[in-house]
Protein backbone atom coordinates (compact mmCIF):
# COMPACT_ATOMS: atom_id res chain seq x y z
CA UNK A 1 0.00 0.00 0.00
CA UNK A 2 1.47 3.78 -0.97
CA UNK A 3 1.89 5.77 1.62
CA UNK A 4 -0.79 8.71 1.87
CA UNK A 5 0.96 12.05 1.36
CA UNK A 6 0.11 15.99 0.97
CA UNK A 7 1.74 18.60 -0.41
CA UNK A 8 3.09 21.55 2.22
CA UNK A 9 4.51 25.35 2.35
CA UNK A 10 4.82 27.39 4.80
CA UNK A 11 5.19 30.78 4.23
CA UNK A 12 7.06 33.92 5.25
CA UNK A 13 8.20 34.42 9.25
CA UNK A 14 6.15 31.02 9.90
CA UNK A 15 9.74 29.58 8.48
CA UNK A 16 11.45 30.82 11.12
CA UNK A 17 10.13 27.16 13.15
CA UNK A 18 10.56 25.01 10.25
CA UNK A 19 13.56 22.82 9.52
CA UNK A 20 15.56 24.74 7.55
CA UNK A 21 15.68 22.25 4.46
CA UNK A 22 11.77 22.84 3.98
CA UNK A 23 12.28 27.22 4.39
CA UNK A 24 10.14 28.63 1.46
CA UNK A 25 10.12 24.85 -0.17
CA UNK A 26 7.05 22.67 -1.39
CA UNK A 27 7.55 19.69 0.60
CA UNK A 28 6.00 16.07 0.99
CA UNK A 29 4.74 14.85 4.07
CA UNK A 30 3.42 11.33 4.95
CA UNK A 31 0.16 11.43 6.52
CA UNK A 32 -0.37 9.25 9.90
CA UNK A 33 -4.21 9.18 10.50
CA UNK A 34 -6.47 12.03 9.81
CA UNK A 35 -4.83 14.76 12.36
CA UNK A 36 -6.66 18.26 12.16
CA UNK A 37 -4.62 21.29 10.16
CA UNK A 38 -3.74 22.43 13.52
CA UNK A 39 -2.13 19.37 14.67
CA UNK A 40 -0.24 18.89 11.31
CA UNK A 41 1.08 22.51 11.01
CA UNK A 42 2.32 22.42 14.52
CA UNK A 43 3.60 18.84 14.08
CA UNK A 44 5.97 20.43 11.56
CA UNK A 45 6.69 23.62 13.84
CA UNK A 46 5.04 26.96 13.79
CA UNK A 47 2.43 27.61 16.75
CA UNK A 48 -1.06 27.69 16.00
CA UNK A 49 -1.76 31.72 17.10
CA UNK A 50 1.08 32.56 14.75
CA UNK A 51 -0.73 31.20 11.68
CA UNK A 52 -3.19 33.54 9.82
CA UNK A 53 -4.61 31.66 6.72
CA UNK A 54 -4.45 28.04 5.84
CA UNK A 55 -5.56 27.24 1.83
CA UNK A 56 -6.36 23.59 1.03
CA UNK A 57 -6.10 23.73 -2.25
CA UNK A 58 -6.62 27.35 -2.95
CA UNK A 59 -9.36 27.20 -0.72
CA UNK A 60 -8.99 28.68 2.93
CA UNK A 61 -10.04 26.34 5.81
CA UNK A 62 -10.31 26.11 9.43
CA UNK A 63 -7.91 25.13 11.90
CA UNK A 64 -10.27 21.63 12.67
CA UNK A 65 -10.45 20.85 8.78
CA UNK A 66 -9.20 17.17 8.90
CA UNK A 67 -5.90 17.02 6.58
CA UNK A 68 -6.24 14.47 3.39
CA UNK A 69 -4.11 13.00 1.28
CA UNK A 70 -3.11 14.35 -2.11
CA UNK A 71 -3.61 17.84 -1.13
CA UNK A 72 -1.71 21.13 -1.35
CA UNK A 73 -1.78 22.66 1.96
CA UNK A 74 -0.45 26.57 1.90
CA UNK A 75 -0.05 28.66 5.16
CA UNK A 76 0.61 32.10 5.41
CA UNK A 77 1.35 34.14 8.75
CA UNK A 78 -0.55 36.87 9.40
CA UNK A 79 -0.16 40.33 7.88
CA UNK A 80 1.57 43.31 10.48
CA UNK A 81 0.48 44.77 12.23
CA UNK A 82 -1.98 42.29 13.68
CA UNK A 83 -5.20 43.86 14.88
CA UNK A 84 -5.57 43.76 18.50
CA UNK A 85 -8.32 45.93 20.52
CA UNK A 86 -7.70 49.75 21.42
CA UNK A 87 -6.19 48.90 24.93
CA UNK A 88 -4.15 45.26 24.18
CA UNK A 89 -3.57 43.37 27.48
CA UNK A 90 -1.03 41.19 27.19
CA UNK A 91 0.66 37.98 29.91
CA UNK A 92 4.03 36.72 29.74
CA UNK A 93 5.81 33.67 30.56
CA UNK A 94 9.06 33.35 33.10
CA UNK A 95 11.27 33.94 30.99
CA UNK A 96 10.14 37.34 29.83
CA UNK A 97 10.36 39.19 32.98
CA UNK A 98 12.40 42.48 31.75
CA UNK A 99 9.86 42.77 28.79
CA UNK A 100 7.04 42.87 30.88
CA UNK A 101 8.66 45.55 32.98
CA UNK A 102 9.06 47.49 29.19
CA UNK A 103 5.54 46.98 28.46
CA UNK A 104 4.53 48.34 31.66
CA UNK A 105 6.51 51.46 30.85
CA UNK A 106 4.61 51.53 27.81
CA UNK A 107 1.30 51.80 29.64
CA UNK A 108 0.05 48.27 28.66
CA UNK A 109 -1.71 45.97 31.11
CA UNK A 110 1.05 43.28 31.45
CA UNK A 111 0.31 40.22 33.94
CA UNK A 112 3.43 38.50 34.72
CA UNK A 113 4.82 36.40 37.85
CA UNK A 114 7.64 33.52 37.88
CA UNK A 115 5.88 31.11 39.14
CA UNK A 116 2.67 30.67 36.52
CA UNK A 117 2.18 27.51 35.26
CA UNK A 118 2.13 27.03 31.66
CA UNK A 119 -1.74 25.31 31.77
CA UNK A 120 -2.79 29.08 33.79
CA UNK A 121 -1.03 30.91 31.45
CA UNK A 122 -3.07 29.37 28.81
CA UNK A 123 -6.36 30.03 30.69
CA UNK A 124 -5.51 33.34 31.44
CA UNK A 125 -4.72 34.65 28.05
CA UNK A 126 -8.07 32.92 26.53
CA UNK A 127 -10.25 34.10 29.70
CA UNK A 128 -8.72 37.33 29.77
CA UNK A 129 -7.78 38.01 26.00
CA UNK A 130 -4.69 38.46 26.85
CA UNK A 131 -2.16 37.82 23.88
CA UNK A 132 0.74 35.92 25.15
CA UNK A 133 4.08 36.35 24.74
CA UNK A 134 6.75 33.23 25.16
CA UNK A 135 9.63 31.53 24.10
CA UNK A 136 7.84 28.37 25.10
CA UNK A 137 6.46 26.67 21.85
CA UNK A 138 4.45 24.38 23.91
CA UNK A 139 2.84 26.76 25.64
CA UNK A 140 2.13 28.55 22.80
CA UNK A 141 0.84 25.91 21.16
CA UNK A 142 -1.94 24.82 23.78
CA UNK A 143 -5.53 25.20 21.79
CA UNK A 144 -6.73 27.64 24.67
CA UNK A 145 -4.59 30.46 23.10
CA UNK A 146 -6.33 32.33 20.65
CA UNK A 147 -3.71 35.01 20.57
CA UNK A 148 0.15 34.48 20.65
CA UNK A 149 3.59 35.97 19.42
CA UNK A 150 7.08 33.65 19.96
CA UNK A 151 10.01 36.71 20.17
CA UNK A 152 12.32 35.65 17.82
CA UNK A 153 15.21 37.93 20.09
CA UNK A 154 16.84 36.89 22.96
CA UNK A 155 17.12 40.87 24.23
CA UNK A 156 14.61 41.90 25.70
CA UNK A 157 15.03 45.18 23.94
CA UNK A 158 15.07 43.76 20.70
CA UNK A 159 11.98 41.54 22.12
CA UNK A 160 10.18 45.36 22.58
CA UNK A 161 11.08 46.31 19.31
CA UNK A 162 9.52 43.17 17.40
CA UNK A 163 6.24 43.16 20.09
CA UNK A 164 5.91 47.30 19.07
CA UNK A 165 5.94 46.34 15.41
CA UNK A 166 3.90 43.42 15.52
CA UNK A 167 1.32 44.55 16.84
CA UNK A 168 1.23 48.50 15.79
CA UNK A 169 1.54 49.81 19.49
CA UNK A 170 3.11 52.85 18.81
CA UNK A 171 -0.37 54.72 18.87
CA UNK A 172 -1.61 53.06 22.08
CA UNK A 173 1.69 53.76 24.00
CA UNK A 174 0.69 55.43 27.88
CA UNK A 175 4.65 55.72 28.83
CA UNK A 176 4.93 55.59 32.45
CA UNK A 177 1.14 55.66 33.38
CA UNK A 178 1.47 52.31 34.59
CA UNK A 179 3.39 50.00 38.03
CA UNK A 180 6.68 48.47 36.70
CA UNK A 181 6.35 45.98 39.79
CA UNK A 182 2.44 44.81 40.42
CA UNK A 183 0.94 46.47 36.69
CA UNK A 184 -1.72 49.06 38.86
CA UNK A 185 -2.43 52.56 37.06
CA UNK A 186 -0.60 55.12 38.77
CA UNK A 187 -2.10 58.20 40.17
CA UNK A 188 -0.48 61.84 40.63
CA UNK A 189 0.98 62.83 43.67
CA UNK A 190 2.20 65.60 45.50
CA UNK A 191 5.58 66.04 47.29
CA UNK A 192 3.46 66.48 50.94
CA UNK A 193 1.91 63.52 50.19
CA UNK A 194 5.32 61.44 49.45
CA UNK A 195 7.37 62.97 52.19
CA UNK A 196 8.87 60.17 53.86
CA UNK A 197 8.53 57.68 51.07
CA UNK A 198 11.93 58.39 48.63
CA UNK A 199 15.00 59.34 49.65
CA UNK A 200 16.18 62.59 51.09
CA UNK A 201 15.97 65.54 49.25
CA UNK A 202 13.85 64.37 46.57
CA UNK A 203 10.40 65.83 47.52
CA UNK A 204 12.36 69.24 47.34
CA UNK A 205 14.12 68.83 44.35
CA UNK A 206 11.13 67.15 42.30
CA UNK A 207 7.29 68.62 42.23
CA UNK A 208 6.13 65.76 39.73
CA UNK A 209 5.35 62.24 41.42
CA UNK A 210 2.95 59.49 40.65
CA UNK A 211 2.41 56.35 43.21
CA UNK A 212 0.67 53.01 43.05
CA UNK A 213 -2.15 52.33 44.96
CA UNK A 214 -1.40 48.89 44.87
CA UNK A 215 2.21 48.28 45.98
CA UNK A 216 2.26 52.17 47.39
CA UNK A 217 5.63 52.61 45.56
CA UNK A 218 6.40 55.81 44.30
CA UNK A 219 7.83 57.21 41.03
CA UNK A 220 9.64 60.20 39.76
CA UNK A 221 11.50 61.63 37.01
CA UNK A 222 15.14 60.50 37.22
CA UNK A 223 17.93 60.03 35.21
CA UNK A 224 16.25 55.82 34.97
CA UNK A 225 13.00 58.30 33.61
CA UNK A 226 15.42 59.99 30.88
CA UNK A 227 16.68 56.90 29.76
CA UNK A 228 12.97 55.27 29.32
CA UNK A 229 12.28 58.35 27.57
CA UNK A 230 14.86 58.10 25.35
CA UNK A 231 13.62 54.33 24.39
CA UNK A 232 9.95 55.30 24.41
CA UNK A 233 11.37 58.30 21.46
CA UNK A 234 13.05 55.58 19.78
CA UNK A 235 9.85 53.17 19.11
CA UNK A 236 7.61 56.06 18.34
CA UNK A 237 9.64 56.62 15.41
CA UNK A 238 9.20 53.47 14.43
CA UNK A 239 5.89 54.30 12.82
CA UNK A 240 7.80 55.44 9.75
CA UNK A 241 10.77 53.03 9.84
CA UNK A 242 10.31 49.77 7.91
CA UNK A 243 11.10 46.59 9.82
Amino acid sequence: MSARQLTVRFHGALNDFVAPERREQVFTHVLQGSPSVKDLIESLGPPHPEVDVVLVNGEPVGFGHRAEADTNLDVYPASIPVPLPELPRFILDVGLGRLSGFLRMLGFDTLWRNDYADDLLARLSHDESRVLLTRDLGVLKRSEVVQGYFPRATDSAHQLVEVVRRYGLTSRMRPFSRCLACNASLSTATPDEVQGRVPEGVAQRHSHFQQCPGCQRVFWPGTHHERMQNLVDTLRRLETTNP
